[in-house]
């Protein structure tokens, strides 16, 4: 079946890029100027028997490239395709703050007339005009690790729920300081969607009452870049003398954190938890700089963006509620606005971490 034609002129493909740069300039978007936006609904009947197509194109768009983290996602979501027998490509810019740059991609995506494209927002809003015009053209669009609004795309592959990754961090932080004392959260930049909706549930676990000695003092942002990231711990120490813990959710971020704590005085007494990957974090986990922290396997949220993707071009799902699809051996089954939700965080320690290699 032929894709519709593409129904754009060089005019709108101007005034989407000018909305991004609008939208950055102004800090970003709040919840209800995205929901203000038309959404772009489910059509047509899922079929979850129907054959996978072969011979598609699925073009991946990280936050940032050459990013380990996404590095490794983008590896599975590549391996799966290749299973899958469809083409991989994969397109992104080199800052991870740089929307514009993620709304030009997306356009060059469109043109190219890709089958899908699996994409991690930078901003919850910025992409909506571009996502959706490759979704009146046909193109499956897919978010994993950070969402847009629910209208902007077909579906979301979800990490894991943000609730349970919120409120898991702030419960490993209190552990390692008894419950008492003052603590900061070292994130990414300031408008990415999976990062406000993780510190949103930090805070509502901190309101529980067995967290009434932990005090929350500050949140910088480090913009998933190492050198603002370590140059952002140095700050938070200096401003808070007495800081007893840090959570960076944010694997360029708890790496940089405990490189810098890993060669101050504060190495074991500043407690510092978050995401990460066992290969960065192994090193300070041994040397005592972390203790624990947590993470899902990003090469599988890539593997189940890339099955997602296939499978909704295929017509085996359309990004309603209660459908199902089969990625690997697992069924997976459709969440509210299309959330597909890859499972539970690992937590890693010295028990654990040499068992792992991403």
């Amino acid at each position: 079946m032929r894709k519709p034609p593409l129904r754009r002129t060089c005019a709108a493909l101007a005034a989407g890029t000018s909305l991004a740069l609008a939208l950055t300039a102004c800090g970003g978007t709040t919840k209800n100027d995205v929901r203000n936006n038309d959404s772009v609904a489910p059509t047509g009947k899922a079929d979850p028997h129907a054959a996978l197509k072969k011979g598609l194109t699925v073009g991946f768009l990280p936050k940032q490239v050459n990013n380990p983290y996404f590095t490794t996602a983008d590896k599975g979501g590549e391996k799966a395709l290749a299973e899958l027998g469809s083409t991989y490509k994969e397109v992104g810019p080199s800052s991870a703050t740089d929307t514009a740059g993620q709304v030009s991609y997306v356009n060059t995506l469109t043109q190219q007339q890709v089958n899908g494209i699996a994409v991690s927002a930078q901003d919850p809003g910025a992409l909506c005009t571009a996502l959706k015009q490759a979704m009146g053209n046909g193109i499956k669009v897919v978010t994993y690790d950070s969402d847009t609004d629910p209208g902007c795309r077909d579906a979301f592959v979800s990490q894991a729920s943000a609730e349970d990754l919120g409120r898991t961090e702030v419960q490993l932080l209190a552990r390692q300081i008894g419950y008492k004392g003052e603590i900061a959260i070292l994130s990414a930049a300031q408008t990415a969607t999976n990062q406000n909706a993780w510190i949103g549930y930090m805070k509502d676990e901190l309101k529980d009452p067995k967290y009434k000695d932990v005090r929350l003092v500050k949140i910088a942002y480090g913009n998933d870049d190492a050198q603002q990231s370590f140059q952002q711990t140095q700050g938070l120490l200096q401003e808070h003398p007495d800081l007893k813990g840090i959570i960076s959710p944010t694997t360029v971020g708890i790496k940089a954190a405990a490189q810098y704590l890993s060669g101050s005085k504060y190495r074991g007494k500043v407690k510092l938890t978050g995401l990460g990957t066992p290969n960065d974090m192994r090193t300070y986990v041994k040397n005592g700089t972390v203790d624990a922290f947590e993470l899902w396997d990003p090469a599988a949220l890539g593997d189940l963006a890339a099955r997602a993707a296939v499978a909704l071009a295929s017509g085996q799902i359309t990004g309603k509620e209660g459908e199902t699809f089969k990625a690997g051996a697992t069924t997976y089954t459709l969440g509210k606005d299309g959330v597909i939700t890859l499972g539970k965080p690992t937590v890693f320690d010295a028990k654990n971490v040499d068992r792992f290699n991403f």
